[in-house]
């Protein structure tokens, strides 16, 4: 006789995926992430993501929370390593392509933007803590941060270097960064991580586009 329910089959789970494998594939995906930036810089529909600082960052950060890092004085301190190794190897992999391509880059300790990996690292690594945290302050600003990033360079941009070919590009970047900037702020869940979002955003979008009128123009 056929049972009328059927028996309960458990169902296998999963195993996770090791940290280290996690580490591996994060770093060789930035050698990867800098490789496809050198060959974006010769499509013009790419051109401006390919030449901006802010989707570097973006994708340190996630890529360092792809490894499952969170926040704690050890998390912390295993992020911002792991951010600066994404963003160097980003450039490495940037030097590499770009030389095999017949564009010769120099790749020293005395690159600025080689030197500006490791501040920016050690923040993309704080940015993925925070975003795994699970104190909302945290999340709060790590998105304002990202956001100040997009929408700092962004503006740079617009009033520096844009032309009629890239400005909608850059206030595409700038429009991001500003969507951010509100699911930050909505999706706050108290007042003080409200006002830790938009003051981290507001403030840091200065600070950025001040930073880069120091670092040249």
């Amino acid at each position: 006789m056929t049972p009328l329910v059927a028996a309960h089959r458990p169902v296998p789970m999963r195993a996770p995926v090791p940290r280290a494998v996690r580490v591996s594939m994060a770093l060789s995906t930035s050698v990867l992430v800098g490789v496809l930036t050198s060959f974006g810089q010769a499509v013009p529909a790419l051109a401006v993501v390919a030449n901006s600082a802010g989707p570097w960052f973006v994708a340190a950060v996630a890529l360092c929370a792809l490894v499952g890092i969170r926040a704690g004085r050890s998390g912390l301190v295993a992020a911002a390593v792991l951010g600066v190794a994404s963003l160097e190897l980003m450039h490495v992999g940037y030097w590499a392509a770009s030389d095999l391509r017949g564009y010769p880059d120099v790749l020293s300790v005395t690159n600025p933007w080689v030197l500006l990996g490791l501040p920016a690292g050690i923040l993309a690594g704080a940015v993925a803590a925070g975003l795994r945290g699970t104190d909302g302050r945290w999340r709060a600003a790590a998105l304002g941060v990202t956001a100040a990033i997009l929408v700092g360079e962004g503006v740079r941009a617009v009033l520096r270097v844009a032309d009629d070919a890239t400005t909608t590009a850059w206030i595409a970047q700038i429009v991001s960064g500003v969507v951010v900037l509100v699911v930050a702020t909505l999706t706050a869940r108290t007042r003080a991580a409200r006002i830790v979002a938009s003051g981290t955003g507001v403030v840091g979008a200065i600070g950025v586009f001040a930073a880069y009128l120091v670092l040249g123009g």
